[in-house]
């Protein structure tokens, strides 16, 4: 699969957070998201192991219970079925790989 820059039109997944698939597999899945300021990602979990980077912004993020406090430049990998969630502080953009592939995302 290739991805050509603007192929695909931003999805809103909750207020304040929008996403687009930029490329998969049968393993891996890279997506792109796009947070505004003072939106929200209640605490879930997943079976897909998620590892992503904050491109642009500042945000908080609460895994297993712990607190985390990411701006532009940092990383993180969140295992499969561990409760996450996060708080945006400013206007962010992030790139996450989701492995398996995020059907409802697709």
């Amino acid at each position: 699969m290739f991805y050509k820059k603007d192929d695909r039109p931003y999805r809103t997944a909750l207020d304040g957070v929008s996403f687009k698939s930029l490329a998969h597999g049968q393993k891996t899945h890279l997506t792109e998201f796009k947070l505004e300021k003072g939106s929200r990602i209640p605490v879930h979990s997943h079976p897909h192991e998620q590892t992503g980077y904050l491109v642009s912004g500042k945000m908080t993020f609460i895994i297993a219970g712990k607190t985390f406090d990411v701006e532009s430049g940092c990383a993180w990998n969140i295992s499969g079925h561990v409760e996450h969630g996060v708080e945006v502080l400013e206007d962010c953009l992030v790139i996450e790989v989701f492995s398996p592939a995020r059907e409802d995302y697709l």
